[in-house]
């Protein structure tokens, strides 16, 4: 089957505690409207479900979005759209603590937007010392194929450090929902392939994000 070359987009908030709801509403909303731009093939906006790393607990990321572009030249358009630029000011900037943003390109099967309800795993790895982002995705190379075929995959080395937190490396699976990931937890034989992932790193900041259905997109909910 042919590979599709994507440009995937992934920043996540951390919201102050303090924060009235509707402003981060309204956050999440002018995020979600960014897919009007016919820039991002796909879009998703909302509350981080669950932290699932030390390093995500640490971080304490509250909100994401997670978008993917045909190219690196559409991601520039929208990072420098006038409507972009108008969210980051006025409903990000005053209301988060701490923003990380992490690009990479990926080649995948098919370039399919996650389905409301899907569960998004996001994976972001920093490496060890001596160790380079291209040489933990070469590791992800072999182990990729212990994924079932149902999960989708996307994972690249990371190519805008700016905001990144020395983490160099991005990896998303998309399962079909909670029950589906949570069913594989622990298993042997994925463990057995994390295995061969830890040696090369110093840390992993884990999150899920669960697809919110299009009534509560639509209605600022999640």
């Amino acid at each position: 089957m042919p590979v599709i070359s994507v440009v995937d987009h992934i920043v996540l908030f951390k919201v102050r505690d303090s924060t009235d709801p509707s402003k981060v509403d309204a956050m999440i909303a002018n995020l979600r409207s960014l897919i009007s731009l016919n820039l991002a093939t796909h879009l998703t906006a909302g509350p981080v479900l669950r932290p699932r790393s030390a390093a995500a607990e640490g971080f304490g990321f509250t909100h994401l979005i997670y978008c993917r572009y045909r190219s690196k030249a559409d991601l520039a358009t929208y990072s420098d759209h006038p409507s972009h630029l108008a969210v980051v000011k006025d409903n990000i900037l005053p209301i988060c603590d701490d923003i990380m943003a992490v690009d990479w390109v990926a080649d995948v099967d098919a370039d399919v937007a996650p389905l409301p309800g899907s569960l998004v795993r996001l994976t972001l790895a920093k490496s060890r010392e001596g160790i380079t982002g291209v040489e933990v995705v070469r590791a992800i190379d072999g182990v990729r194929d212990s994924f079932p075929d149902s999960v989708q995959v996307s994972y690249g080395e990371n190519f805008s450090p700016a905001r990144a937190k020395g983490y160099e490396v991005g990896f998303i699976s998309v399962y079909s929902g909670v029950d589906k990931v949570d069913a594989i937890e622990g298993k042997e034989e994925v463990e057995k392939q994390k295995e061969k992932l830890r040696p090369l790193l110093e840390g992993v900041i884990v999150v899920d994000y669960l697809v919110p259905s299009p009534a509560s997109a639509s209605d600022g909910t999640a």
